[in-house]
């Protein structure tokens, strides 16, 4: 029987290593939420959008809000891939119409049921609404890995949830076991 060699990086967190010199990725923490032969798809969970709050998402997309909405307003970009495309992270507790349950407890919702509960403070009171995504082709990711531009780590609910978005970098790094101050930008120094 053939043995696969494959990684899988689903429910895993690509830290941005501090050479990865993309001004799209500098000091992101992507949470990894499919990963196959074919590609690769993550959301960064670091990187708050100044210019949009979630009161302006259901403006747009024309739902009405509870006056006392209690849910947090920021709305973070998960990539640079369909910016207009929205994506609610959130801790699992129904089915919506289009939803990816990453694990026990992380799932990624596209659809727009969520944001009408979520509107009516009936949906997940731990979410993150993201708009646009990260994604790599076929080998792409992993030839990036290899590269140095990520390190990878288990994904930690609290940082997804309970972190300071400002944070997350340096935590998810110290997840690791490293000082993110001992990191070097230069290629081959400590």
């Amino acid at each position: 029987m053939k043995e696969d060699t494959a990684f899988n990086l689903v429910n895993k967190f690509l830290i941005a290593t501090p050479t990865l010199d993309d001004s799209h990725f500098h000091r992101t923490v992507i949470y990894v939420c499919a990963h196959s032969e074919e590609g690769a798809m993550g959301l960064m969970i670091n990187r708050p959008l100044l210019d949009m709050t979630l009161e302006d998402v259901f403006a747009e997309m024309q739902i009405e809000a509870d006056k006392k909405l209690q849910l947090p307003s920021t709305v973070l970009l998960g990539g640079p891939l369909q910016p207009d495309r929205g994506f609610v992270l959130h801790k699992p507790r129904k089915s919506w119409q289009s939803t990816l349950t990453v694990c026990d407890a992380v799932a990624v919702t596209s659809s727009q049921d969520i944001l009408q509960a979520m509107a009516r403070n009936e949906g997940p009171k731990e979410a993150l609404m993201i708009l646009g995504y990260s994604g790599w082709n076929k080998e792409m990711l992993e030839k990036e890995i290899s590269a140095n531009n990520w390190l990878v780590a288990p994904a930690e609910v609290d940082i997804i949830f309970g972190t300071p978005f400002s944070e997350r970098w340096q935590r998810a790094i110290k997840s690791l076991g490293f000082n993110p101050d001992n990191l070097s930008d230069e290629v081959g120094h400590a």
